[in-house]
């Protein structure tokens, strides 16, 4: 089952690399229009020229998204391009691992400001927008570590429970209102942030699944599932969302499954960083 893609507005947090430019590729191939912001403008611009993305459905801007000024400028260059929005999918995130009792304020402030609050502002921003033009649909892209606390990356995953508890609310929201918001709980995403993360003993919990999901996993369930029939939340993959949500509802129970997990995830991480990036 697929909807109209062709022409519709979208806007794409991220976008320089892993899920965030593998979807504006998508939606793009797919006739939509698109403003694709990342951080890092000229990783944005290569990209935009490796994959040859059409520059009349096209825009791309630097967009820090922990900065709520910026999110009104940019939607400010959207509409005065192609006068609404129809879809905003907040991807943009960071990672770094750690122990909590040795993290850094610099590292608490930014976990919170760029995965938390950046989604928190963009989803204000568009919504006020769709609001006005009579429906819309916001995909938050949260994570299983914001359904299960996991250790090692915990600033990450106590950002990603903040983003999936504030998506929840703002669905009930707006749901009423014709605007619908999505959060979607992916399992580790064989991108930038996950190699980022091999040379981290304290992230092998993120490591301990069978495999990594491909940003195809999550192009298809986004076609396919999100966009179709906008879920308030959607785990990927469905066998390990509902093992989050056991341990979410018993937390005890990780502590009998953590050691033999962490045990699991660090074979990995040395397997990974032995084959080497450009033989995966």
């Amino acid at each position: 089952m697929n909807i109209a893609i062709q022409d519709k507005v979208f806007w794409v947090t991220g976008g320089a690399s892993g899920v965030g430019c593998h979807l504006t590729d998508c939606l793009l191939r797919r006739g939509a229009r698109v403003m694709s912001t990342d951080i890092d403008l000229d990783s944005l611009r290569r990209a935009a020229r490796a994959r040859g993305w059409p520059e009349d459905r096209l825009l791309l801007r630097r967009q820090d998204v922990s900065d709520a000024e910026g999110w009104d400028a940019s939607l400010r260059e959207l509409v005065l391009r192609w006068q609404r929005l129809d879809v905003l999918l907040n991807i943009a995130g960071i990672i770094h691992p750690g122990w909590l009792t040795e993290a850094r304020v610099e590292d608490i402030d930014r976990h919170i400001d760029v995965n938390f609050k950046g989604v928190a502002f963009g989803s204000r921003v568009a919504a006020r927008r769709m609001l006005e033009d009579g429906g819309g649909h916001i995909i938050n892209f949260a994570s299983l570590a914001g359904i299960a606390p996991i250790t090692g990356i915990g600033l990450y995953s106590a950002s990603k429970f903040a983003v999936r508890a504030y998506s929840l609310v703002l669905a009930q929201e707006l749901r009423p209102r014709g605007v619908y918001v999505t959060v979607v709980c992916p399992d580790a995403i064989e991108t930038p942030m996950l190699v980022q993360q091999e040379a981290y003993e304290e992230a092998a919990l993120t490591f301990s699944g069978r495999r990594p999901l491909t940003v195809h996993d999550i192009e298809r369930v986004v076609f396919d599932q999100v966009l179709v029939r906008r879920p308030r939340e959607i785990t990927i993959p469905l066998s390990r969302g509902l093992q989050a949500r056991l341990v979410s509802l018993f937390p005890g129970l990780s502590d009998g499954l953590t050691g033999l997990l962490r045990r699991r995830g660090r074979k990995t991480q040395k397997t990974r960083q032995r084959i080497g990036p450009l033989k995966r």
